[in-house]
């Protein structure tokens, strides 16, 4: 037995951290938490001094007894949870738990998995900060507070099933707001003119009005003006500039930027930089610090002046702006700056080298540039044309790295050929666009974790949570819609000659934004209604401040609890008892046909529309297609609702239906359902159209190959191109001719697939405690501590779920005790 028991939170991390301490440790995993509040109780005591019950949940016990019965053995056991808020809560329930002795128990911590980091630890230990743990308590028990009284109040007066939470509701209330301010938004039109002009050489460029025209024929009054006129440069201005570089990564810009580059969502960020962390490889990944050691900035400084010369370092320190930065130890980068890219797999390599960039270039010189300013006037009327150009003249940072916008209009300056004042110019070209004012943009995941930020809601470890919550309950979900054509008017002058084109845009695209569901506005609206107090953002944001300063031992725990509930209690009874129900309905107007009532509002499993009111024992009702919300559904779209589904005729002898569903409008052709396209209203399919669809769905469906005695079929889908096997979904990137697939293509892809969800499927089973070794024959055993069970072939790994293979490690260790107790106890009694 070690002298030594080193105890993390994840298997990938006890892994790495073998590596580097010798055969007097021995190093292992605590799984995450150990110890949490009850599932099935509150679990603080309100009527007290809201201390919280900790408990150790089932599938916990066998790891606890694993590392109990390890301490017990070991001389010292070394504490080395992660060095934030939860990593303490770990190390001080693993302490509680086990029992540890403080005279034997040492707390380590570093902010990246290396040799030199690992050991220093050991060389520098400490005692739990009970101040970090004190605040990892107050936010978990208020979050329990909010979360298991409001959660009720919702189930009585809005819907069954439905759960509140302190930052969740805010976020949501976020976007509410936000598609609200988009949906009362009216835009305004207004011409914008431009033009194109060439110098004496020949050399084309383009040049702006500033101020647009209100109306088509002040823009034509313009145009008009501007005939036979004689255009040339009235001013030139060139002044030096320089772009200086961004900062390395904290969490938040790392969301944002990978969401941006990389296409992420905020929680794969997540996942794949942890997996980068524990691989040793990225320090750690949850801080909202813009420090790098001085190690690490003179590392940067070596490899830049190596590989782009001396004049494009420049060694910088940046300062953390962030009131409540917690636990500000490094920003995140590379632990080994010299490494510029790795080889784990595509995302890990790809995030990577977004951080290692990022870092680099933080540490490099300005970027010089030379902007130009010119007017250009003209002897027809007093408008000034104007055109900016930019000239790089030293790239600095910018050879590694530019940071990504949000906003999709920036414009970036192009270059101006040689141009001098007084020069005369030749006018090609003088274009009046009718161009609209834009509504607020929709939340991105990265847009919403920026103004968490802003507004001081949240802290790194809460933002991917936060926004996986929200979704993952219906609150809020990722737009598809593409957007709505709309049509605009451009007039051009060329050759003293003004026409006039009609051309089409696409606007109020939603795909891949964030927006409110039915439900989500529902639950917001209420609890606006009757907790402003909780949706409140400056409150919100207090909250955060006061579990800071809980955690640098400025305030007591348990005061700010009960401040809290005490306002906080009172209100939620009294909404309880007296609130009305809540079911976002509108009411819509007249059918015309039976002169009834027509209202739409939240049912039992949906929104819906109804024709009758309550008191009609004959109402009908209809559910609204899956782009309709109840804030903006019409009367029209509504009544049409209730002319499905509808008999279109009958196709090779079987009827044929379109109807509208959960899921979305659909054909039904016998045992056959075929969704229809998103731009098409079901209303409008007709039988020819209806038979085009069956058949391209007939054909779809045809196999393109077999492997494994199972068809493989391959489509067209919301991410892309597709193969279809096993029924697991495999996405077809552009390495692949889509349309040509070969047969060792097809093999390639579905290997790959497995390959990947096996993998997936054994992290998920490690971080419960479940290890798996590879078997002969292509077999595989789970192990839990000491129970090991021969499985089936590792392909079949992935049709296991974590519940079932819990279930069979319960159904196979008990037994076996349970028997040899009694076998035990009665030979005991008969020798007596």
């Amino acid at each position: 037995m070690a002298k030594n028991l080193v105890i993390v939170e994840s298997p990938a991390k006890a892994k790495t951290i073998e590596k580097f301490l010798g055969k007097d440790f021995q190093v292992e995993s605590s799984f995450g938490h150990i110890a949490d509040l009850p599932s099935n109780e509150l679990g603080i005591d309100t009527d007290g001094d809201f201390s919280p019950k900790y408990i150790v949940s089932s599938d916990k016990k066998a790891v606890v007894k694993k590392l109990k019965d390890l301490s017990k053995k070991a001389e010292t056991v070394w504490l080395a949870s992660d060095e934030d808020r939860e990593g303490e809560a770990i190390a001080w329930h693993l302490q509680e738990q086990l029992k540890l002795k403080e005279d034997k128990t040492k707390r380590i911590v570093f902010h990246e998995i290396t040799k030199k980091a690992i050991l220093k630890a050991v060389e520098t230990p400490r005692q739990i900060n009970y101040d970090l743990v004190n605040a990892q308590q107050a936010r978990r028990v208020l979050d329990r507070i909010v979360g298991y009284e409001l959660s009720p109040v919702l189930w009585r007066k809005v819907k069954g099933g439905l759960s509140a939470g302190r930052v969740q509701s805010v976020a949501v209330r976020l976007i509410v707001e936000r598609e609200r301010d988009i949906q009362a938004f009216t835009p305004k039109a207004s011409y914008k003119i431009e033009a194109e002009f060439s110098n004496t050489d020949g050399k084309k460029f383009k040049a702006k009005i500033t101020s647009n025209f209100d109306s088509k024929e002040d823009a034509t009054a313009f145009l008009n003006s501007c005939m036979n006129g004689n255009f040339k440069v009235s001013d030139i201005q060139t002044k030096p500039a320089k772009k200086s570089p961004t900062a390395p990564f904290t969490t938040s810009t790392l969301q944002q930027e990978a969401s941006r580059k990389l296409g992420f969502p905020v929680a794969k960020t997540m996942m794949i930089a942890q997996r980068l962390y524990e691989a040793g490889l990225i320090t750690y990944m949850r801080t909202d610090s813009l420090n790098l050691s001085n190690e690490a900035i003179a590392t940067a400084q070596e490899v830049i002046s190596n590989t782009y010369g001396e004049n494009f370092s420049n060694p910088r320190n940046f300062k953390t702006k962030s009131k409540g930065a917690q636990e500000a130890h490094e920003a995140i980068r590379p632990t080994d700056l010299t490494k510029q890219t790795i080889s784990v797999d595509f995302d890990q390599d790809r995030l990577y080298n977004l951080i290692w960039k990022r870092t680099i270039a933080s540490q490099m010189s300005d970027a010089q540039l030379e902007r130009t300013n010119v007017k250009i006037s003209n002897d027809k009327n007093d408008y000034i044309f104007v055109s900016n150009g930019e000239v790089i003249t030293f790239e600095g940072f910018l050879k590694v790295y530019l940071e990504g916008t949000d906003n999709e209009d920036d414009e970036q300056s192009g270059m101006l050929p040689k141009l001098e004042v007084s020069e005369t110019l030749l006018n090609n070209y003088i274009s009046a666009t009718e161009r609209y004012s834009k509504a607020p943009y929709r939340f991105s995941e990265a847009a919403l974790v920026k103004k968490l930020e802003e507004l001081g809601i949240g802290r790194p470890s809460t933002y991917a949570p936060t926004i996986s919550t929200v979704q993952r309950r219906g609150y809020i979900e990722k737009g598809t819609m593409e957007g709505t054509e709309r049509n605009y008017t451009q007039l051009v002058l060329t050759n003293n000659e003004i026409s006039s084109k009609q051309l089409t845009e696409k606007v109020g695209s939603e795909k891949g934004k964030l927006i409110p569901t039915d439900i989500g506005n529902i639950v917001n609206d209420f609890l606006v209604a009757h907790f402003s107090n909780i949706l409140d953002f400056g409150f919100t944001a207090k909250v955060e401040a006061d579990f800071d300063e809980i955690a640098i031992g400025n305030e007591n725990w348990t005061e700010m609890i009960k401040g809290f509930y005490k306002e906080f209690h009172p209100t939620v009874q009294n909404v309880a008892e007296n609130a009305e129900r809540e079911s976002g309905e509108r009411i819509l107007g007249t059918d015309p046909k039976t002169g009834k009532q027509v209202s739409v509002r939240l049912g039992r499993f949906g929104a819906m529309a109804q024709i009758g009111d309550k008191e009609d024992e004959n109402k009908q009702f209809a559910s609204l297609q899956k782009d309709q919300q109840l804030g903006t559904i019409t009367l029209e779209e509504a009544l049409d609702l209730f002319l499905l589904p509808k008999d279109l005729g009958i196709f090779e002898g079987t009827d044929v239906v379109v109807s509208n569903g959960r899921f979305g409008p659909y054909v039904k052709y016998g045992t056959m359902y075929v969704s229809l396209p998103k731009d098409e209203n079901p209303l409008d399919i007709d039988l020819e159209r209806a038979i085009e669809l069956i058949k391209a769905k007939q054909k779809a469906d045809a196999p393109i190959a077999e492997y494994e005695n199972l068809p493989v079929q391959k489509g067209v889908g919301r991410f892309g191109p597709f193969i279809k096997w096993n029924g697991i979904f495999i996405n077809v990137n552009k390495k692949y001719d889509f349309d040509n697939l070969t047969y060792d293509n097809i093999v390639e892809l579905i290997e790959e697939k497995k390959r990947k969800e096996i993998e997936k499927v054994i992290h998920n089973w490690e971080e419960e405690g479940i290890r798996v070794e590879k078997a002969r024959w292509g077999r595989f055993n789970i192990i839990q501590g000491k129970i090991k069970i021969e499985m089936p072939k590792t392909t079949d790994a992935q049709a296991l779920t974590l519940e079932e293979v819990k279930k069979i490690i319960e159904e196979k260790a008990p037994k076996k005790k349970t028997t040899r107790k009694k076998a035990t106890t009665k030979k005991k009694t008969t020798k007596k």
